[in-house]
């Protein structure tokens, strides 16, 4: 019902939106002298602002066109190469270059779409072949499909590797570090010749006993009855996936936007007040960020449930009770594939020691196999995207890549 209710309450405000969108066209429109005032100033200040509180923000796209590699710009082409009921897997190529050095980027699937890796798509792309996992709305989704599970998850990984071939990389970014690393020990004991030429994991819940934050204080204080009780709701009528359960995105982005609900209050004033004084640099920043941070997508209600009480509650990787298809998962049977562990000092969502813990998991891998690196000033999104990635952690990625290829 919540879900209706939400849905009614967002087509509302995209009416609301037109509205202030006709306004600002015709009040603000550059040959309009009256826009270049004070008054004037300050009426693009209050319509925008308004635009972007009642809007409805949709999946962004990639959009790039082009990389520098070796000084020159070398155009890039988007393909969706190989597609699953619930996500597509991208292929992001290099015209006229080899396909050297592969690597399988794996998005989250935690409430924002894949365009959220738009960015460090693009800083890998110079040096790697990227493909992405681009996760699909479940509320598009339709219900003859079937439904997505936490072991569906570690498969299309498995077969996503298949499908690239031996000697591809596998770089993990939040959530999916565990069902990376599942995926990596099930190959690896198979003997698998597709097994990951090397794997990243980035600020990943590996062992979420290790600095508690209020993301795992959240999860381990409310019982599994309320969030399936309270956290679920059915897709309602008017999209493909109608009457899907589902946790829906809407409810993702609330958690988020509560957490820091101070920080982004004065990022919206920031705005406002660089509107008014014509600072369009920072102006530009902000619609960038919140284009992205706002779209969310729905999760389905059974991946979303049991990554919360085998990951979250239950803490099964760490304490070695983790399962696929009903098997015991054999991390020991990782071996011959290097492991980077890349954690935020700053980050907020998932704590220091967290995703480092993959090391201590993973005993079997030599000691010169391994690296882990803590990026000092980064909190969750700085390990994956803005200059201390692009300047840091990206750099590292890629001398390890390279170091096994």
């Amino acid at each position: 019902m919540h879900y209706q209710a939400y849905d009614y309450l967002t087509r509302y405000g995209q009416l609301v939106h037109d509205s202030y969108e006709l306004a600002h066209s015709v009040v603000c429109h550059p040959t309009n002298p009256f826009t270049y005032t004070i008054p004037g100033r300050f009426a693009n200040a209050v319509l925008e602002t308004g635009m972007r509180l009642t809007r409805r923000y949709e999946k962004q796209g990639y959009d790039i066109d082009e990389v520098p590699i070796n000084g020159e710009m070398v155009r890039v082409k988007e393909d969706v190469v190989d597609s699953k009921p619930f996500c597509d897997l991208i292929h992001f190529k290099r015209l006229e270059h080899t396909d050297k050095d592969k690597v399988l980027l794996v998005a989250p699937l935690s409430g924002h779409h894949s365009t959220l890796l738009k960015g460090t798509v693009e800083a890998l792309l110079p040096d790697h072949e990227v493909y992405l996992t681009d996760w699909l709305d479940a509320r598009d989704v339709p219900r003859g499909v079937g439904k997505f599970t936490f072991d569906c998850y570690v498969t299309y990984l498995i077969e996503f590797m298949e499908f690239l071939g031996p000697n591809t990389h596998m770089i993990a970014i939040c959530q999916p570090t565990v069902q990376a690393l599942i995926a990596t020990a099930v190959m690896a004991e198979k003997k698998h010749k597709c097994v990951p030429q090397s794997l990243t994991l980035m600020g990943g819940p590996i062992d979420t006993s290790k600095s508690p934050t209020r993301v795992n204080e959240f999860a381990e204080k409310h019982p599994m009855s309320w969030f399936r009780g309270f956290a679920i709701a059915k897709v309602p009528e008017g999209y493909p996936g109608a009457g899907r359960e589902v946790y829906p995105g809407f409810m993702q982005l609330g958690g988020f936007l509560s957490m820091n609900a101070q920080n982004h209050a004065k990022k919206y004033m920031n705005f406002f007040q660089n509107l008014l004084f014509g600072e369009q640099e920072d102006a530009d920043r902000f619609r960038a960020f919140y284009d992205e941070y706002m779209a969310v997508l729905d999760m389905p209600a059974e991946f979303y449930l049991e990554t919360i009480e085998r990951v979250f509650k239950n803490n099964e990787v760490a304490r070695g009770a983790i399962t696929y298809e009903g098997e015991p998962v054999n991390f020991e049977a990782i071996d011959n594939t290097p492991l980077l562990t890349v954690e935020g000092a700053d980050d907020d969502i998932c704590g220091i020691g967290q995703t480092e813990a993959a090391q201590g998991i993973c005993k079997n891998i030599p000691k010169k196999m391994r690296r882990h690196l803590l990026q000092q000033g980064a909190g969750h999104y700085g390990i994956f995207s803005g200059s201390k990635f692009r300047k840091y952690v990206r750099p590292t990625i890629t001398e390890f890549i390279h170091k096994y290829s």
